[in-house]
């Protein structure tokens, strides 16, 4: 599998450059995301730029990746324009898929999700302290 990766601390960036996610690609991108699970990345973002199409082999790499991600609490995100490619994806059944046309995008729906995590783990902590929120008094 032909790409580049770039860590940083809430993400690791797969820049893809294949044409086609098929035959022992979808393996590689499997193993590759794996070994990002085991070095703490929760979020990946898989930019697609360059691929044109994708056999179900790749779908089902997508989707695994994409529920391991959303086990760890964190987001996988795919990056493309191609029309045609998104449709694939949504009509595969990937409706639970986060797919933007930029990185930049991308990076943003990371950070959103972080926050949002953040701010869940925080209403969690005040529930189990047995704060008021959300309780009337009688």
């Amino acid at each position: 599998m032909n790409y580049t990766i770039e860590k940083n601390e809430q993400y690791a960036l797969i820049r893809l450059n294949e044409t086609a996610l098929e035959g022992e690609l979808p393996t590689t991108f499997e193993t590759l995301s794996r070994s990002l699970f085991r070095e703490g990345y929760s979020n990946i973002i898989l930019d697609m730029a360059s691929l044109k199409s994708i056999d179900m082999a790749g779908i089902t790499a997508i989707r695994k990746i994409n529920r391991q991600c959303t086990n760890e609490v964190g987001l996988l995100v795919l990056v493309t324009k191609d029309d045609d490619l998104i449709e694939l994806l949504d009509s595969a059944g990937g409706s639970d898929l986060t797919i933007l046309p930029t990185v930049e995008e991308a990076i943003d729906a990371v950070f959103m999700n972080e926050l949002e995590n953040d701010f869940r783990s925080e209403d969690d902590d005040e529930y189990d302290a047995g704060g008021s929120v959300g309780r009337e008094e009688a």
